[in-house]
């Protein structure tokens, strides 16, 4: 039971933290991409809603 610690070979390791490090590269990107793109569209997206807030109040939707 003892004899089968530590049978991952170090490039094996390193291969897993590689991915997991690029891997979280990744999502990073996403989200500063996600968020920058939110920042434009916001208030588009803000005056989309109070139109259509507005149009069904007045029963035009």
């Amino acid at each position: 039971m003892l004899g089968s610690r530590g049978k991952l070979e170090v490039e094996t390791l390193l291969k897993i933290v590689l991915a997991l490090v690029a891997i979280l590269l990744a999502i990073e990107v996403l989200n500063a991409l996600v968020s920058g793109l939110l920042g434009i569209l916001q208030p588009l997206l803000m005056l989309a809603i109070l139109a259509l807030i507005g149009l069904w109040l007045v029963d035009r939707l």
